[in-house]
């Protein structure tokens, strides 16, 4: 069976884009992957981070994790911390990738902004780790979003490298798997901007662990505009996605539906038939029901758990056993392969 590895920042706050954009994902892949997901606790830290906050959000992210559907028995679950080859296998993949390669990553770009003097070597050197993560499993296929792929084409490319330095055939070239609608949730307030915690407008939003008042009030206060929603001339050719244009000239409308879209679990052009022409103020009560359904089961399970730190503590302390004990045996083979003497 193929391998799945993935894992979320224990950032804190998690709201509906991670859970559209991602979690909600990895339930589904259960069925058909072996699946390892991570509470990437060693990413977290390229930037400074609270100990307490840093402790309480590992076990927020696992705690959604299970609540929305990720079995323990069937997955591994972990916090990447607890399996030292993460770091140890980093620290090969340090002196494999080039200087160069990391010079073109986006990201550390737009996260150093203008002071990247004073940006840690972490975050510079964050996409060596996210190699090792996935490579240290040898996993075959990783969900990623838009923001991830760079990355990812990056761990391809460390995977070829090493192989191709060492003459060898040990470590996959692994395969993204991008998935269709919502990967990007955007602002209730801000359709033009997507939807995050550092927001200081809690209504911009939807947290994981809102209530179903919460829920339905952040809905019916959702920013709108004037007009009837759009039909599915709106869709561009390949009938799946909105017209650019159009999408650029109501970006709030075209949020609302597709959110609806993703937790109906339904296509866009379904959506758009089905609300043509109605008025915001029936179209929001409908996908206040639908949100409410959909995740106040999930928030009520997520505080259940939150307030049982013991339990989620050994889920991961499990997980990670299990997680270990797939990559020791890749760890000591590289190794050999580079040639460190392990007597």
């Amino acid at each position: 069976m193929s391998r799945i590895f993935s894992g979320v920042q224990p950032t804190g706050d998690l709201h509906l884009g991670n859970y559209l954009g991602a979690i909600r994902n990895f339930v589904g892949l259960q069925d058909d992957f072996e699946c390892l997901y991570c509470v990437v606790d060693l990413h977290a830290i390229t930037v400074w981070q609270d100990p307490e906050k840093l402790a309480a959000n590992t076990r927020e992210v696992a705690a959604a994790f299970l609540a929305a559907g990720i079995d323990p028995t069937r997955s591994i679950m972990f916090n990447q911390s607890q399996v030292p080859a993460h770091a140890e296998l980093a620290w090969i993949f340090n002196c494999v990738a080039r200087v160069g390669w990391l010079n073109r990553m986006t990201q550390f770009k737009e996260k150093a902004g203008k002071h990247r003097e004073n940006a840690s070597v972490g975050l510079y050197v964050y996409p060596n780790l996210m190699a090792a993560d996935i490579l240290a499993y040898k996993a075959t296929h990783v969900p990623v979003g838009e923001d991830q792929k760079q990355h990812l084409e990056l761990t391809r490319d460390i995977a070829i490298k090493f192989n191709n330095d060492f003459d060898v055939e040990f470590l996959p070239v692994v395969e993204p798997l991008i998935f269709g609608e919502a990967t990007r949730v955007m602002s209730l307030r801000d359709g033009s901007k997507k939807m995050s915690k550092s927001d200081p407008s809690d209504y911009s939003r939807i947290n994981l662990t809102d209530g179903p008042d919460d829920i339905a009030q952040k809905i019916r206060k959702a920013r709108t505009d004037a007009d009837a929603l759009p039909g599915p001339d709106a869709l561009a050719s390949d009938g799946r996605h909105v017209e650019a244009a159009h999408e650029k000239a109501r970006p709030e409308a075209y949020n609302l539906l597709s959110i609806y879209a993703a937790l109906a679990e339904q296509s866009m052009a379904v959506t758009l038939e089905q609300f043509e022409g109605a008025q915001f103020s029936s179209f929001k009560g409908e996908l206040a029901d639908l949100s409410v359904a959909k995740l106040g089961p999930i928030g009520e399970e997520m505080q259940r758990l939150m307030a049982d730190p013991g339990h989620v503590d050994g889920i991961l302390r499990d997980g990670a056993a299990r997680a270990n004990a797939i990559a020791e045996p890749v760890l000591r083979e590289a190794h050999e392969i580079v040639g460190f003497l392990n007597p």
